[in-house]
């Protein structure tokens, strides 16, 4: 034999069955706002991915702290096939109970950020439009970004949802006023910047869902801690108006919260301006990003502006103007674990000098009779003040403007191992579950068992469900009923998945009585 003619005829095969594996695996080509795309598509052929659309210019230089502006156009076809950079925040590194799948990629890091993600069922002969949910990440509005491992859309996408997850501009670079600002706008407003990414994200795949075979008429929005405080950011905002028609948010709302005037936050920019020596908007823009990331600290979320923002999330529902929506909400039992939790007799003279006469029914709720009571009050009171009520809240909300709602608690406590086995059913835990995203959890630091996988299953069932038909209940799944003010129930998501009475529903309504008196 002809070793060298074989060896050449062998490599033309390879080089050949090569070109036809990457043929094979790549997604459609598509024409969207700015030009033509390709993606990939996943081993199994079912679901093509575009990562790092471009959906806004590149909010740099001139650009930096306006409004998203039309997508720059770019010739041929552009390689959508990894995620765009994270908006400008620090390094990601594990910390508390967030290990590194619950963290953005250590890179890129960019102010250039404005790009979104599409998971979609490889298009055949069925002009079927299919529901789309966008996801917002979560991070405080200072962190946080869409190529988190566990908001991947692709176990969601064969579920027969078009998954999209989108980037918005954070910290300082999301959320800075200045009277500069507010001027040059033409509209009287400043600062979040970041909602405005999302609302633009928004109007992009209402524009151009059709083309990844999905429903513009059919848009569940999601988010998750700050994620789940901008839907409801969006659920208010006249800007937003026409955009979706059902909404999930996770641990968090804008209920409860003050969030800062657009005099307030604009005298924090004349400030931050002074403290960079730069007291004028064009020098403003000529500050490093990473200047501005070490040094500016006192924006961190949204502003009620007058524009994104009329008024406060209360007042825009008791005046009956949000946007309709469907909503399903809830929250975790283990939302914020207080570290150091104070002694019986310290938490009693806390509260006792805080609520005065009041302090009486307080106690009724969170007791502290011994140390260890006062502990695990400590925790229930960080939950409920904290998450608990801002979306028990909303919910009321909801069913005081007869919009339909539907209440969770998840309750797993996830297996764990080392600094991560006291942390039990933490804020952002249920995500992973949520999007049947399990794959992507660190095994090794939480050893996962069949109950975990069928909790993710249920969940996530109940989710595109949701997504598809406004109402979570079907494939003979536990029934979830709807939530009523009168005689609150709520799904419980754990080791056991039932519905059951809100029993913290007493402590809740405290909480809101006197979050209101602040």
């Amino acid at each position: 034999m002809n070793l060298r003619a074989f060896s050449v005829r062998y490599l033309l095969l390879v080089a050949t069955f090569t070109c036809l594996h990457f043929a094979a695996i790549a997604a459609d080509t598509l024409r969207v706002e700015g030009g033509k795309i390709s993606g990939t598509t996943t081993a199994d052929g079912r679901i093509d991915i575009y990562k790092g659309i471009p959906f806004a210019a590149p909010p740099v230089g001139d650009l930096r702290w306006k409004a998203p502006q039309p997508v720059k156009k770019w010739n041929g076809v552009l390689a959508c096939d990894k995620f765009g950079p994270s908006p400008m925040q620090g390094d990601p590194a594990p910390f508390s109970m967030w290990s590194a799948e619950f963290l953005i990629p250590k890179t890129p890091i960019s102010e250039d950020c404005l790009y979104l993600n599409v998971w979609t069922e490889k298009q055949g002969k069925t002009t079927a439009k299919k529901p789309v949910v966008v996801w917002i990440y979560g991070g405080g509005f200072v962190s946080g970004g869409a190529g988190c491992a566990i908001y991947d859309g692709e176990a969601t996408a064969k579920k027969g949802v078009v998954f999209v997850s989108i980037n918005y501009r954070v910290g300082a670079f999301g959320f800075f006023a200045h009277p500069e600002l507010t001027k040059e706008s033409g509209k009287n407003a400043s600062g979040n910047y970041g909602l405005m990414d999302q609302i633009a994200a928004l109007k992009w795949v209402k524009k151009n869902i059709a083309q990844f075979g999905g429903d513009p008429d059919n848009v569940t929005i999601a988010g998750q801690s700050a994620g789940s405080m901008s839907v409801n950011c969006l659920v208010v905002s006249p800007q937003a108006k026409g955009l979706f028609n059902k909404a999930i948010a996770e641990s968090g709302g804008g209920f409860g919260r003050n969030y800062p005037s657009l005099k307030q936050a604009e005298d924090g920019g004349l400030k931050a301006g002074q403290d960079l020596g730069a007291t004028s908007l064009a020098a403003l823009r000529k500050v490093p990003a990473d200047v501005i990331l070490k040094k500016v600290f006192s924006f961190r979320g949204p502003i009620v502006d007058g524009l994104v923002l009329p008024e406060s999330i209360s007042a825009i529902y008791q005046a009956g103007k949000q946007n309709p929506v469907t909503l399903l909400t809830g929250w975790n039992q283990n939302e914020n674990a207080v570290e150091k939790p104070k002694t019986a007799a310290e938490f009693q003279a806390a509260y006792n000098e805080l609520l005065g006469p009041k302090a009486q029914t307080f106690f009724q709720h969170y007791p502290a009779q011994t140390d260890e009571q006062a502990a695990h009050s400590q925790n229930e009171l960080a939950r409920d003040g904290s998450f608990g009520m801002q979306n028990y809240a909303w919910a009321l909300a909801q069913t005081q403007q007869n919009k339909g709602v539907y209440l969770y608690r998840f309750t797993r406590k996830l297996p764990a191992t080392g600094i991560y086995a006291r942390y039990g059913a933490f804020h952002t835990a249920e995500v992973a579950y949520a999007y049947d995203n399990l794959r992507f959890i660190d095994r090794a630091l939480r050893p996962l068992d069949a109950t975990d996988e069928q909790i993710a299953h249920v969940m996530s069932a109940y989710w595109v469900n949701f997504i598809k038909t406004g109402n979570p209940n079907g494939n003979a799944l536990p029934q979830w009923p709807a939530f009523n003010a009168n005689a609150p129930q709520m799904i419980l998501l754990g080791d056991e998945i039932k519905a059951g009475p809100l029993a913290e529903q007493p402590a809740l309504d405290f909480q809101i009585e006197q979050a209101a008196k602040r």
